[in-house]
């Protein structure tokens, strides 16, 4: 019978790694999936998440590190259910088991289809989608760019295409991956690359069909923020007419498929030459109609009269000007005649106001010598001189004596 004193005492480091060597060593633990609501989330700017999966009735800890958590293409965001796929361990610095994760995915719904909602709720609510910034596609564009893979089938049906519409357009081809982990950042150097040739007036860019897997680097947020910063219109042509990738909404335009791209990107040659010689068939026939117009009229107008008999043209004129000239000399004839009566009043009424006629009937005017009229005795002083003034000259005098007239008593 074992006692207490023969069991071994354990430190806390040694009953830890015990336990987790036995955790380590489940193979059930080393490869497991669990299902949970994601809370407590925290990215950490070494690339690592940190979060808990929990249910009704128990909560797991759970890190997954940056190798993988780079492979995600959602973010998480706590409430979500998910699906962890991982392996069980202890952290022994505190003891504590968690799970630590190496897939995580949406429970319910493709990981891929959530990112591509998120991505498109982003970049909808930052107005990357907006018609205002879409930028019309010329409709005779003299050199068109091409962003796609060499080898693929969409170059070759994009070219045939274009060749068979318009034969004498440029085609520039910037290469690119469009399928794999590469492929985001190699579609936007190829993006920059093309927008160096500043001759190029509009740019396709896509790929063929395939599954969402295959189609998604055109969902990749560099890659839309890329289209969007292009100056040049960007036709996107990703995938079958039912595909819709991220690019689709970003660029000026959308294209069901490359083939369509291209027939969008060019007017049909033999089209636009039976317009225009339908519109030159119209010109011609307008400028004949005009010209026979025109002669017409020119026959109308040589049987005017005043091609006719042109001298009759200024006789009325003339007789116009005579019978004005005539008028405005009777006018001032007539406006002289009033003013002069007017005058001849005028000289009347001055003449009766003249203090001469005064003088005529044998009054004088008495003056000071400074000419200052005298009209009161008081004006004067005794031996002061003065001037009479008379109706046939002057008298000078001196004042001897001064009477004041006694005023009547009343």
């Amino acid at each position: 019978m074992r006692t207490l004193l023969d069991q071994k005492i354990m430190s806390i480091g040694e009953l830890t790694n015990y336990i987790k060597d036995i955790l380590e060593n489940d193979s059930l633990l080393q490869n497991i999936m669990v299902r949970g609501e994601l809370s407590n989330f925290y990215s950490h700017t070494s690339g690592h998440l940190y979060f808990t999966l929990k249910d009704s009735d128990a909560q797991l800890k759970c890190v997954m590190f940056r190798s993988n958590a780079r492979w995600l293409k959602f973010q998480p965001e706590n409430g979500m259910n998910l699906i962890a796929t991982g392996s069980v361990g202890i952290y022994p610095d505190r003891g504590e088991y968690q799970l630590y994760v190496r897939e995580l995915q949406p429970d319910g719904i493709g990981a891929l289809h959530l990112a591509f909602e998120q991505l498109k709720e982003k970049l909808q609510k930052e107005g990357l989608f907006d018609k205002k910034y879409k930028k019309p596609i010329p409709r005779l564009p003299r050199r068109i760019g091409v962003i796609t893979s060499p080898t693929g089938a969409a170059i070759r049906d994009i070219i045939s295409v274009i060749r068979r519409r318009f034969p004498h357009v440029e085609i520039v081809i910037a290469p690119a991956i469009v399928q794999g982990d590469e492929a985001p950042e190699s579609l936007v150097q190829a993006l920059k690359l093309i927008q160096e040739d500043k001759e190029i007036d509009v740019i396709i860019m896509g790929r063929g069909g395939g599954s969402i897997e295959d189609l998604w680097a055109f969902n990749e947020e560099i890659v839309a923020r890329a289209i969007f910063a292009c100056p040049i219109p960007i036709i996107s042509a990703v995938g079958h007419e039912t595909d819709f990738t991220i690019a689709d909404f970003v660029a000026d335009l959308r294209a069901p498929t490359p083939s369509a791209a291209a027939e969008l990107a060019i007017a049909n040659y033999d089209e636009l030459s039976k317009y225009l010689e339908s519109i030159e068939r119209r010109l011609e026939q307008y400028i004949i109609n005009r010209i026979d117009k025109l002669a017409e009229r020119v026959e109308r107008l040589k049987k005017h009269p005043i091609f006719l008999r042109p001298e009759e043209v200024f006789l009325k004129p003339w007789q116009r000007v005579d019978e004005l000239e005539w008028r405005l000399h009777r006018t001032m004839e007539h406006q002289i005649k009033l003013i002069k009566e007017r005058c001849y009043g005028y000289f009347k009424q001055l003449e009766s106001l003249s203090p001469l006629n005064v003088l005529i009937r044998g009054y004088s005017v008495t003056e000071k010598l400074n000419g200052n009229l005298i009209k009161s005795i008081n004006d004067v002083t005794v031996g002061e001189q003065v001037k009479i003034r008379l109706q046939d000259g002057e008298l000078k005098a001196i004042i001897e004596e001064v009477d004041k007239r006694q005023q009547p008593v009343s």
